[in-house]
């Protein structure tokens, strides 16, 4: 009995101790495990987790989510949709341009280069102004009130010689437009003599100081019964129809002997070649002569617009002449369409280009007859602007 509660108590005893033994084990183990992994270094293989209220959309998410919830989100584009648009062209520069009288079909070429875009392809925005009084284009353009004007070759030189600084850069009309318009029917042989026993009246200097001073003799002006040549302020229709003279001198011949007689009133044209006065230019350009180098880039590009609008006048009759009475109705009459035929074929077709010597030749003219004293240098009276471009 004895030894059986022996050997229970030993085998309890052994059995608590393995126990204890195995729980002291497992406890180390425990211990050592969170000292290892306490000694190694930390990585981002773990899994995080963020709070949602700290959770920062991207656009595309928030645009998805606002998708889900049925809003409409709008989403900025990730390449252009469209191309950019165009620059603005840099600004027209802007001129003045006085006429030397009303629009006419003369003018041709300056309204063609307008209506076609032929100035603004050069840069140019040109306003053609016209004149209250044709004797104050001259004037403005002296003065700066203009940039341009224009005129006829003669007149030019008599201006240069009272010191108006103007300068001719450039021809429009190649031979000139005016005439001594005569009333009556053409004598038979019609002499100096008889044109110098006339009653002349005249609208410009040209027909009092060159035409009329040539025509009458000073030995006829000084008789008591002459009488003096008178101004027509620029209406040669209304003298000659009132008989209050006898003759224009420069009279513009492809449209006032047309127009009397449509009014039963008969004139013949006397050419200012007939009477020795030299071939001149008959519709020019000026610019103000102190300051015609500094400008002459912007001359050079008016003068390619007008020689633009010359060639094209010339290959386009019919069209150009559309063009001219849609642009100004006031030309569309039966006077003026029956003259564009002759008028077109004067058309300078290179503007700028200068005759040096018909204007070396008018110099002569003047001076030998006694109109005036001293001869001007042509560099004087008439330039060729892309000539100027080139020096400098």
């Amino acid at each position: 009995m004895l030894n059986a509660f022996w050997r229970v108590r030993s085998l309890v005893f052994i059995t608590l101790s393995f126990f204890l033994l195995f729980s002291i084990s497992a406890t180390y183990a425990n211990t050592e495990n969170e000292s290892v992994n306490n000694s190694e270094p930390l990585t981002l293989d773990g899994e995080i987790s963020l709070p949602p209220e700290l959770w920062t959309h991207s656009d595309n998410e928030t645009a998805a989510e606002m998708g889900e919830q049925g809003e409409q989100q709008e989403e900025a584009p990730s390449m252009a949709l469209a191309p950019p648009p165009p620059l603005d062209p840099p600004p027209l520069k802007q001129l003045l341009l006085m006429l030397d009288w009303y629009v006419s079909p003369q003018h041709a070429a300056l309204i063609v280069a307008k209506q076609r875009g032929l100035f603004a392809a050069q840069g140019l925005e040109l306003e053609l102004l016209t004149p209250a009084d044709p004797s104050i284009a001259i004037k403005l353009l002296t003065a700066g009130e203009v940039d341009l004007a224009l005129t006829r070759q003669p007149l030019l030189h008599l201006h240069a010689h009272d010191g108006a600084a103007i300068t001719r850069i450039g021809t429009l009309i190649e031979t000139p437009l005016n005439a001594v318009i005569v009333a009556g029917d053409v004598p038979t042989n019609e002499t100096t003599d008889q044109l110098a026993g006339l009653h002349y009246g005249f609208s410009t200097r040209e027909g009092r100081d060159v035409l009329v001073d040539q025509l009458v003799p000073t030995s006829l002006r000084q008789i008591d019964d002459f009488n003096p040549p008178e101004s027509v302020h620029f209406d040669a229709a209304s003298a000659l129809r009132e008989g209050r003279v006898n003759a224009i001198a420069d009279g513009f011949y492809l449209t006032l002997p047309q127009q009397l007689a449509s009014e039963g009133i008969v004139t013949h044209t006397v050419r200012y070649h007939d009477i020795d006065v030299p071939r001149h230019d008959g519709l020019i350009l000026l610019a103000n002569s102190d300051t015609v180098t500094r400008r002459a880039a912007t001359w050079s590009r008016v003068l390619i617009a007008l020689e633009e609008a010359s060639n094209w006048i010339i290959e386009n009759p019919e069209a150009a002449w559309s063009l001219l009475i849609s642009s100004h109705p006031v030309l569309d009459n039966a006077i003026n369409e029956a003259a564009w035929d002759d008028l077109m074929r004067r058309i300078a077709i290179s503007p700028a280009a200068l005759d040096a010597r018909r204007y070396a030749a008018f110099e002569r003219y003047l001076q030998q007859s006694g109109i005036t004293e001293t001869a001007l240098p042509i560099s004087r009276l008439a330039v060729n602007p892309h000539a100027l471009i080139d020096i400098r």
